[in-house]
């Protein structure tokens, strides 16, 4: 047995140095597809704010046509982050290639149309796909869980530029309570990969810096971990809720047809009268207005909140997390007069715990906070990121989501 040991761990060696060498043809292609994705949103979202009113009637014949693709060409394919989740966990042993052209195309056409919905499960799912089958490129052994946590890393820091975030989230994620280690310096090595070629290419990061460092007195503390309490609550009431309203919806009205196309003009005409499309698409409308000192309205957080999970229930695709970022900011807007702190700063603390407290991560969020609004807070992150993550209940907006006990 102790002859046995250096053998396994030079094929262990190997492996590792196989897969961080395999990481940059999956940084570069991944961070490739998501300049290519992200691109065609910004396009597809600024025709949508000029042409709202002639396209959001016609949300109902969108939602058709994606069903359609998918009953077409992948029905396992609308599993989406679900999918991903039971490949990396060892439950599932194939992603169709399929999967990338459906979840974009999708995702345009939910935009186009105006619902609202998010962008990172693309992201993910077009990284999990890519590195998937990278494996074909190396003589690996089980390494198919690892390799789909580099792609999500490098799908998540591709689109949104923050790649130590991504990493900590794709380790993070999937198993709640452990964290797969012998993917770390893979990840690490994709997702910045991703993130530079995407931003080579010309996709902008969004970055906010917040100058002004909060002391922190026992004053502070306590009002901090109260923040974090409420903006856990947020998050995992909107984890549920989805949760919820999806095994709801999906068993009054088993046939998608009519599921997605009934849901669709309950949204068309709630999004019409509710502020001209206020809510419709990614929420970076909100974002931009809260960091730029623009009105924001009390109730903005919580329409934003509803529209997100009916969209998400009735199956339009996208994602949850950028709703999620303007669903937390707007909220710190509301609740920054009452906890007398800077507006900017608790905004920013609501933008990284409710997300956190939705998809069920602790390290993830701290770093998103880093990455987009600079360290000088990272204490404030990590205090509302604990107190947000100890009220999750084991809610998360990702139903495959495993929990492994602590105890």
């Amino acid at each position: 047995m102790i002859k046995l040991m250096p053998i396994i761990s030079r094929c262990r060696f190997k492996q590792d140095l196989g897969l961080v060498f395999l990481a940059l043809p999956i940084g570069l292609v991944v961070g490739t597809i998501d300049f290519i994705f992200g691109k065609g949103l910004l396009i597809v979202s600024t025709f949508r704010e000029q042409h709202l009113l002639y396209l959001l009637p016609f949300l109902f014949l969108i939602g058709l046509v994606i069903v359609l693709l998918y009953e077409t060409f992948s029905k396992e394919g609308y599993q989406g982050m679900g999918l991903i989740f039971e490949v990396g966990s060892g439950q599932k042993d194939r992603i169709p290639l399929v999967l990338i052209p459906l979840i974009m195309l999708s995702t345009w056409l939910t935009h186009l149309f105006g619902a609202s919905a998010g962008r990172e499960g693309v992201a993910v799912q077009i990284g999990a796909t890519v590195s998937y089958y990278c494996r074909h490129f190396g003589r690996f052994e089980k390494v198919s869980r690892q390799l789909v946590l580099m792609g999500m890393a490098a799908g998540f820091a591709g689109l949104f530029q923050t790649p130590v975030a991504a990493v900590a989230f794709s380790l993070e994620v999937i198993f709640l309570g452990t964290i797969c280690y012998s993917a770390l310096i893979p990840s690490l090595f994709a997702a910045y990969i991703s993130s530079w070629t995407s931003q080579t290419l010309g996709l902008e990061k969004f970055t906010v810096l917040i100058n002004e460092s909060l002391v922190i007195t026992p004053i502070h503390f306590a009002k901090l971990i109260c923040l974090g309490i409420l903006f856990g609550m947020v998050g995992n009431a909107f984890a549920y809720s989805l949760n919820r309203l999806k095994i709801a919806v999906s068993k009054g009205l088993s046939n998608p047809y009519y599921r997605i196309a009934l849901s669709s003009f309950f949204l068309s005409a709630s999004l019409l009268i509710c502020y001209y499309g206020r809510y419709s698409g990614l929420g970076t409308n909100l974002i931009n207005a809260v960091f730029s000192n623009q009105p924001i309205m009390c109730h903005d957080w919580l329409l934003k909140w509803l529209f997100t999970i009916v969209t998400l229930s009735a199956g339009f695709q996208g994602g949850e997390v950028t709703p999620l970022f303007s669903i937390g900011a707007c909220l710190g807007v509301v609740l920054a007069p009452y906890f007398g702190l800077p507006v900017l700063l608790v905004a920013a603390l609501g933008y990284v715990a409710v997300f956190g407290s939705a998809t069920n991560t602790f390290l993830a969020p701290i770093f998103i906070g880093i990455e987009v609004f600079g360290p000088e807070n990272v204490l404030a992150y990590f205090i509302v990121s604990a107190s947000a993550y100890t009220v999750s209940r084991n809610q998360s907006i990702y139903c495959h989501q495993k929990a492994i006990s602590n105890k």
